[in-house]
């Protein structure tokens, strides 16, 4: 019988743009849950503040966003309008 998957995540919590974990370090992005928000978005870059835009997500306050992508040389989040709270849950160094 195989052995169970458990997704399991470090948690970083933003409420200003930034680098998601330590700066141009690998990771893995499982998801992230919006704690609060008050008509915020979001724009996720994968490779730092330079790196490939992947759109931008409006989130719902309360609500988790399964989000599974490798993040090679890192993950920004640059997050704009009134205020968002969000917590990422990352796997630190795999990518």
């Amino acid at each position: 019988m195989p052995a169970p998957v458990i997704e399991a995540g470090h948690p970083v919590n933003l409420t200003a743009t930034g680098n998601v974990g330590a700066a141009a370090r690998d990771c893995t992005l499982l998801g992230f849950f919006v704690n609060s928000t008050n008509v915020g978005t979001l724009v996720l870059r994968v490779g730092g503040s330079g790196g490939t835009a992947l759109g931008t997500i409006t989130p719902a306050a309360g609500a988790f966003y399964r989000y599974p992508m490798a993040c090679p040389g890192g993950l920004h989040a640059t997050i704009g309008g009134t205020a968002l709270d969000v917590t990422f849950l990352i796997v630190p160094g795999h990518a």
